[in-house]
């Protein structure tokens, strides 16, 4: 058997935790910039906000009935992720982090048990840890442990865990339930799949395997038999490291000034930096970019790129970030007003792979490593930012987060203070 645990309206539940007063009531998350709505409370959901809305077409909504709006706060909901995670760590032998909300379970293996209350026990255990809701389905593939999650937000009655595993009962699930939501079945294959009068994933499951080859190969099959009770997909509970990391903004207003563009791209590089080093990974290049606004069609336009080699991959922040900074110096074209922003590292590999060459100065490259251990560990212990290099400037990202939520578990200076009278 296989779980899958999900979060429920995840961001918004975030921001719920430390502010009981918004339970029951309308709570939407915005996306960089202020710009969309990327998280809906069900209240949300209710007034007719959809994922993606604009806040602008939506402020009539959000004035008449009162909806609480917050800005994004990453790091507060991946600290909320992380204690969700340690929480389901204690249900199964191991774990695959899905996404940020979202993670399935290993249970093969695991015998005599009610099944269906262990699912209401692990979303309970959650709700009492970490005051996060959570919808356990369990079944005897990945891709029918997600179905029987969503089930689960769909009836209350469920109580937040599910039990999808008889036939009868699957087959009437799978009768009602839309193509374009199972999981596997990309956007583009909906058409396809209608075209054939396929509508439901029942109907997916009575196509012959050979058709289903032929239009989506071997990873449609796989989904196939996965509906069909045939466990199919991996379970992968080992850590796999990204090939590539790109960390970018979108900038509130547009940055003329060289100085200014710099800060920005250090940051950028300085994040990108602590992300491989997570990861236990070097890069050996890396692309710095900035562009202009291309939605003002008025404006003049440009485009700032530079590609940066290391001799020896490498890790290490003040090396990445100093590099970086010089390549956008060197791309920064005055007069242009730049809107976006990054640094992209490829060519990423194991750090454990390094080879350095006789001639390289290794004792320079140990004092670096050194530097950067220490910063991390300050930066850990006190919270990010706390030592940062003076290129860096406030160390902010230029974004507007008019309603961001304190970092109330990531920052010492917004604990809750609680006082007993």
């Amino acid at each position: 058997m296989f779980a899958l645990a999900d979060c429920n309206n995840f961001f918004a539940s975030c921001e719920r935790v430390f502010r009981p007063d918004l339970q029951g009531k309308p709570v939407i998350v915005l996306s960089n910039n202020d710009g969309c709505a990327i998280a809906r409370s069900n209240e949300a959901k209710a007034l007719g906000i959809k994922m993606g809305d604009p806040l602008f077409k939506i402020r009539d909504i959000v004035k008449k009935h009162n909806v609480a709006v917050f800005s994004g706060n990453m790091a507060l909901y991946g600290d909320m992720s992380q204690r969700v995670r340690w929480v389901l760590e204690e249900f199964a032998p191991s774990i695959e982090v899905y996404s940020i909300d979202e993670a399935f379970l290993d249970l093969r293996g695991i015998t005599n048990i009610d099944f269906d209350q262990y699912a209401k026990h692990i979303s309970a255990q959650c709700w009492k840890m970490t005051s996060i809701p959570v919808s356990v389905g369990i079944a005897p593939t990945k891709a029918l442990a997600k179905i029987a999650s969503k089930l689960c937000k769909q009836y209350p009655k469920l109580r937040g865990g599910c039990y999808m595993h008889r036939p009868q009962d699957i087959e009437k699930v799978l009768r009602k339930y839309p193509i374009e939501d199972v999981w596997g079945i990309g956007r583009r294959s909906v058409p396809k799949l209608k075209a054939k009068g396929v509508n439901t994933a029942y109907e997916f499951t009575q196509l012959p395997e050979g058709v289903v080859q032929m239009m989506f190969g071997i990873t449609g099959v796989r989904t196939w038999k996965e509906l069909q009770g045939t466990p199919c997909i991996e379970f992968e509970d080992g850590f796999e490291a990204k090939q590539s990391i790109c960390v970018s903004r979108s900038f509130s207003s547009e940055i003329y000034e060289i100085k200014e563009l710099q800060e920005q791209i250090a940051n950028f590089a300085s994040t990108m930096a602590e992300k491989l080093r997570k990861q236990h990974s070097v890069t050996s290049e890396i692309v710095v970019f900035a562009y202009t606004n291309r939605f003002k069609e008025d404006a003049p336009q440009t485009y700032a790129n530079a590609l940066v080699s290391f001799v020896t991959p490498t890790a290490d922040q003040r090396t990445i970030i100093t590099e970086a900074v010089h390549a956008m110096q060197k791309s920064f074209k005055s007069g242009y007003g730049y809107k976006k922003a990054g640094v992209i590292a490829t060519k990423i590999i194991d750090e454990r792979n390094v080879m350095h060459s006789l001639f390289e100065d290794t004792e320079a490259i140990e004092r670096e490593h050194k530097i950067t251990s220490a910063l991390d560990a300050i930066n850990s212990t006190f919270g990010k930012g706390t030592i940062k290099l003076a290129v860096q400037g406030s160390g902010k990202i230029k974004t507007s987060s008019e309603s961001q939520s304190p970092h109330y578990t990531t920052l010492w200076s917004d604990i809750p203070n609680v006082t007993v009278k």
